[in-house]
């Protein structure tokens, strides 16, 4: 049993700190995240410059190469200067890499791994549907119709992230509307987001703003048979191992706002003088450090050892769900208690934690509400359904 890194994932990591220290540092992505209206291409780019996007990607497609480990490595020091703003790589690394990687053909991979490893091809999730949320399979109205040669797709997406810059889109739909089950008879597609029929429209929100999120509407939009992942039908089987890598990808993006929070915390209580001297002689708020810093500890712990866990092939479902629930309270909590450390700078648009806090609220909601997440835990334990 051995709690510590190899010499080989510090040093990338190390590495990546430094890059990011540099290149995109807490100031300017505040700037990003300010100008909500568009979208931060001079992010990707540096990530595409920096060979961010292969990383997972196999040298055969002109990756990086690297494992599960490596990717959340990086997920965290990204998420402690960007926050939210972390998913402009993390989205087309789950809804592109990760997904054609796992279930596309020989054929897809050798067209699109190469354009995603090297920053020419964006990605998309389309997978929630409005009257839907956490419960994905029951609401699923999206609807791919079979016809020769292809499949028409009609329906409705919501809060697809960075849809509206993406070249394609990862759609699944209800193929089958007689399939006995709810997780049956869904299909997986992989669709250029120029298809005629396709609508996209963004929405406003309250975090992650320049990165932008969409409705999607697809009115008798064609997708060609070459465009279907995986075995028509059978997308929830498929999708089950890359949901569980979304989550551990959640819970590193958690820990580098975490990190981020107790960065800024301990510079501003070494630095902020009141009533006589600085703020970091107060009891009450070294209680709050301590506290952040024991959230940051328990985080880093479980999430190195579900990605570990997860690189060697082995089920990580239910340790992937609690990381989730936990890193994302986590998170939160942490934003907020530096919130209250700061004072009225920590509301200020000047400062991070407010982008923090708004950033990882979302993670309590989604890909799974936390809720969700506790019914499966203790469903897991032998306990009836409760839904």
């Amino acid at each position: 049993m051995d709690f510590e890194l190899p010499e080989e994932y510090r040093a990338f990591q190390d590495m990546v700190r430094r890059w990011i220290d540099k290149e995109v540092p807490k100031e300017w992505a505040r700037s990003l995240e300010k100008d909500e209206h568009n979208y931060p291409f001079a992010l990707w780019d540096k990530f595409t410059e920096a060979g961010f996007h292969g990383i997972g990607i196999s040298e055969d497609y002109d990756g990086q190469g690297g494992d599960v480990v490596m990717q959340m490595l990086l997920a965290r020091e990204l998420a402690r200067s960007l926050g939210g703003l972390a998913w402009i790589w993390g989205i087309t690394s789950f809804a592109g890499s990760k997904s054609i990687g796992l279930y596309g053909s020989p054929e897809q991979k050798r067209e699109y791994l190469p354009l995603i490893a090297t920053g020419r091809l964006k990605a998309a999730i389309a997978f929630t549907e409005p009257a839907g949320g956490t419960d994905l399979l029951g609401a699923m109205a999206t609807t791919a119709e079979k016809i020769s040669g292809g499949w028409k797709l009609n329906g409705e997406k919501i809060w697809s992230s960075s849809a509206h810059v993406a070249d394609y889109l990862l759609v699944i739909a209800r193929s089958d509307r007689n399939a006995e089950k709810k997780h049956q008879g869904l299909t997986l597609f992989w669709v250029p987001t120029k298809t005629a029929g396709i609508t996209i429209t963004p929405l406003a929100k309250l975090g992650m703003r320049s990165m932008g999120s969409c409705s999607i509407h697809f009115d008798d939009a064609f997708v060609p048979d070459e465009a279907v992942l995986g075995e028509p039908h059978k997308a929830w089987y498929m999708l089950l191992p890359t949901l569980n890598n979304e989550r551990i990808m959640v819970g590193a993006f958690c820990l580098g706002v975490i990190d981020g929070v107790l960065e800024d915390a301990l510079d501003y209580m070494k630095q902020r003088k009141a009533f006589g001297g600085i703020i970091g002689r107060f009891q009450i708020l070294q209680h709050y450090v301590a506290d952040i810093a024991t959230m940051q500890k328990t985080t880093e712990l479980m999430l190195h050892y579900c990605a570990d866990k997860q690189s060697r092939g082995e089920n990580v479902g239910q340790e992937a769900n609690m990381l989730k629930l936990m890193a994302s309270e986590n998170a939160n909590a942490a934003a907020d208690l530096g919130i209250q450390i700061l004072g009225g700078m920590g509301y200020s648009a000047e400062t991070d934690m407010q982008r923090y806090w708004r950033d990882s609220r979302l993670w309590r909601i989604g890909p799974i509400t936390n809720e969700m997440v506790r019914n499966g835990i203790a469903e897991s334990l032998g306990l009836p359904r409760s839904f």
